[in-house]
């Protein structure tokens, strides 16, 4: 192994991952004038963000918008000089497909919990509208230190608004289970409006008026041309042209502290691949399980909670049809509650959402579908023709889609999303304050502020003010889209 020396003016940082946390903590720590190294266990940056083609057509094989409401990841994309391909959608406009039709996504909800019950009329069910009316009427229900979305939704709005609405829409988010999905981490608004509200309805009402006086102007979300997976590897070149070094192919298999020679006081040893780097800071960006690993000899406790970590398995199925012929409903795609026993759990019709994908190829209809949640595991067992073949059965049934893909792909995502489920921002201090012990050591990514992009950027942004000594602002989790791929 080479060894490399330490330096420590300006400051040395490893950061471990190069996903887009682990490059926007580099970019960001060169900014800082941190001199950084960056690697990364697989041969490619980006993470779950990734971009390829199917039938000659540019698409993402993983999330495939960004949350524009939310600065950071727009920001970002600025910086690396891809302004000029940020694009919203074509079309805003979803449906949900249940009791066996396509019906409008509704307005005037906060991920699903309606501020009245005709916001939610032509989804629910009669009753499960009159069930609703009777929020204003019952008595508090406590929330705690947190409780689950579906659990507190049900006990005040009925099962049918968390089966029908909530499970489809945080289902997009997180692949999880509204029963199980926690209400601090993923919908902290409501979670603050519970605190002080009796009637969850009223509680809503006043989050969409105090919204309505500071209006937000442009699109909630925004893509990339060519596809969001594109984001990191333009950080990435943008790193590489300002000095630092990506490694790829070079797990990390040790981190430890030490003192190297000529530093000031403890050094950060990290071996990566055939590598040996010596750093005054660490930044751990990479999937809970390998944080846990690399953290255990150092930072047992924080190596304990975050194995604790649990994550959903999903599939992408992308299939392309010639356009002559192919007819599909408005709209840029649907999703799907659990309660109805379908396979599928979302599908997002490519070529309506993006004009790019459309305008590059006019000849061809890009769909793709999601399939897999928390705790499913036989149907992600089956083979690629068979997850073809279940999603082109349920767009038949929910769209009359009767033709034969030219070409289709399956992109697996084992472990992809990290699930939230209540206490877990308890979790997330006590890995934090443990991580805070060591000074130079900071976490980031989807396990701890949001899985969205903006959030893992600002999780990143909170690491980088951790290791080189600015005060942290803490801000809530911000999932990210709704939709096929946990975006």
């Amino acid at each position: 192994m080479r060894e490399v020396e330490s330096r420590t003016k300006p400051r040395r940082v490893v950061v471990v991952g190069a996903g887009i946390a682990g490059l926007a903590a580099a970019h960001r720590l060169l900014e800082r004038g941190a001199r950084v190294t960056v690697v990364e266990a697989s041969e490619r940056v980006g993470g779950k963000l990734l971009t390829g083609e199917i039938a000659g057509a540019r698409v993402d094989l993983g999330a495939e918008s960004m949350l524009a409401r939310r600065p950071e990841a727009i920001t970002l994309a600025r910086e690396v000089g891809l302004a000029d391909a940020l694009q919203p959608p074509a079309t805003a406009t979803a449906s949900i497909w249940t009791r066996g039709a396509l019906r409008p996504m509704p307005k005037g909800h906060v991920m699903g919990v309606p501020g009245t019950a005709a916001a939610l009329a032509g989804l629910l069910t009669e009753e499960g509208l009159a069930r609703i009316g009777r929020d204003a009427d019952l008595p508090r229900t406590e929330v705690g230190e947190d409780v689950a979305v579906g659990a507190y939704v049900a006990a005040r709005l009925g099962r049918e608004v968390v089966d029908r609405l909530v499970e489809p829409l945080l289902g997009g988010v997180y692949a999880g289970d509204a029963y199980r999905i926690s209400l601090r981490s993923a919908v902290p608004q409501l979670y603050r409006a519970a605190l002080s509200h009796t009637s969850l309805t009223e509680a809503v009402r006043e989050i969409q008026a105090r919204t309505a006086t500071a209006p937000q102007t442009g699109p909630v979300f925004m893509g990339l041309r060519g596809g969001v997976g594109g984001l990191p590897p333009a950080v990435a070149a943008s790193v590489r042209a300002r000095g630092a070094e990506i490694l790829t192919g070079s797990p990390v298999t040790e981190l430890r502290r030490t003192t190297a020679a000529g530093a000031d006081g403890p050094t950060w040893r990290v071996v990566a691949g055939d590598r040996v780097l010596h750093a005054d800071g660490v930044v751990v960006a990479v999937p809970a399980p390998a944080a846990a690993t690399l953290l255990r000899a150092e930072a047992p406790a924080a190596a304990a909670e975050l194995a604790a970590v649990e994550y959903a398995s999903m599939a992408l199925v992308t299939l392309a049809y010639r356009r002559t012929g192919t007819a599909l409903p408005d709209g840029s795609g649907f999703l799907v509650p659990p309660v109805d026993g379908r396979t599928i759990k979302a599908s997002t019709f490519a070529s309506r959402k993006w004009a790019w994908i459309d305008e590059e190829n006019p000849d061809l209809l890009v769909l793709r579908t999601s399939v897999g949640r928390y705790g499913e595991t036989a149907i992600l067992d089956r083979d690629d023709a068979g997850l073809v073949d279940v999603s082109r059965h349920d767009l038949r049934e929910a769209t009359g889609l009767t033709a034969t893909p030219v070409a289709t792909r399956v992109t697996r995502w084992t472990d992809g999303l990290p699930q939230y489920p209540v206490g877990h921002h308890a979790r997330v201090a006590r890995v934090r304050a443990h991580v805070a012990a060591l000074p130079g050591l900071a976490v980031c990514g989807a396990p701890y502020d949001g899985v969205g992009i903006p959030a893992c950027v600002a999780s990143a942004y909170a690491a980088v003010d951790q290791v080189t000594g600015v005060p942290r602002v803490t801000a809530d989790p911000v999932p990210s889209a709704p939709g096929a791929a946990g975006e």
